[in-house]
């Protein structure tokens, strides 16, 4: 069968993208706005049709305090009939005393059936807290046995590195109900170019099994997708049943200048069975300045296949086919 394939660039200076499919039909996208200000969402009948919809601001942040700066990777989902967005915001630009960024994570709220009708139909949950204070963010839920549970990225200051992978499963979608379990650390030479770093989970359950994705290293052209995988049937919250790939399972591909893949989510096609992946990357490597600075990178959006072995193939990043 052939795959579908769209407008590559999708959308252009949206990174962190997530698209969700919802009950009405609906592609909902999210991702971080170049100017780091504010949540919107975008909604269309067809995936290629969000590169056209307008997009609708349902958060601002604050003008002070712990969500006022560097709003940052936005997540719509629908849990129990109402609409939530995790998010990760700071109160400074400034770093703290270990070079870090100082974000934490967030959870609005909108029971509307129609996220999109008004910044009042949100309010705002609080943060999701955990057992340590420290730089957080890139947080995502996933359903399994009727269990919610909740993953994200994290700095421990007994461990090297900006960011750990934890999960924990959820007494509700803004509160953790088990100790948060650490399932990755950035260990390899692919995970530690210029900064040791494991952010930006997404999970896939196929086969009997959750894979469970996420990017590593620098956000400039080292930034690469590494995968970690479960049995279905497994304990989530013990470490040992986690495996993870020695090796990247989508990186830079520089015969067509496809720099930097990553912060990927999942979604599926129109057609209601072919897997998509939803990833954002630049064209270019001569970035001025700080990388997350750089508003370039663009959200794309590629089909993937199933290898024998039930684990996915996402093959290499899309060439860009628009400018």
């Amino acid at each position: 069968m052939e795959q579908p394939t769209y407008t590559a660039p999708l959308i252009i200076q949206r990174a962190d993208p997530y698209i969700y499919k919802h009950i009405d039909g609906f592609y909902y996208f999210t991702a971080s706005v170049p100017a780091y200000n504010l949540i919107e969402i975008r909604r269309a009948r067809t995936i290629e049709g969000l590169a056209h919809a307008a997009p609708r601001t349902v958060w601002r942040k604050h003008e002070s305090g712990p969500m006022s700066q560097l709003i940052w990777a936005p997540e719509i989902h629908f849990i129990n009939d109402k609409w939530y967005i995790y998010f990760a915001a700071a109160e400074t630009t400034a770093f703290d005393d270990n070079g870090m960024f100082q974000h934490r994570m967030f959870c609005i709220e909108c029971a509307n059936p129609d996220p999109m009708v008004s910044e009042e139909d949100w309010i705002e949950r609080g943060q999701i807290e955990t057992e340590i204070d420290s730089f957080s963010l890139d947080a995502t839920t996933f359903e399994l046995n009727d269990n919610l549970y909740y993953v994200w990225a994290q700095k421990d200051p007994d461990i090297k590195g900006n960011s750990n992978l934890y999960i924990s499963e959820m007494e509700n979608p803004w509160t953790l109900k088990t100790k948060p379990v650490m399932i990755s650390k950035p260990e390899y030479d692919w995970e530690t170019k210029i900064f040791w770093v494991n952010e930006g989970p997404a999970v896939i359950h196929r086969n009997g099994k959750l894979f469970l994705t996420y990017s590593a290293s620098a956000t400039d052209e080292n930034y690469a997708m590494g995968m970690l995988s479960i049995d279905d049937t497994a304990d989530l919250l013990d470490a040992s049943n986690w495996s993870k790939s020695a090796t990247p399972v989508f990186q830079s591909d520089l015969k067509h200048h496809q720099y930097g893949p990553g912060h990927n989510s999942f979604t599926v096609a129109e057609d209601g069975q072919t897997d998509l992946m939803v990833y954002h990357c630049r064209n270019y490597t001569d970035i001025k300045g700080d990388p997350l600075y750089d508003p370039n990178r663009h959200t794309l959006v590629k089909a993937f296949t199933w290898n024998n072995d039930g684990t996915p193939n996402f093959g290499k990043p899309v060439p860009y086919n628009y400018e």
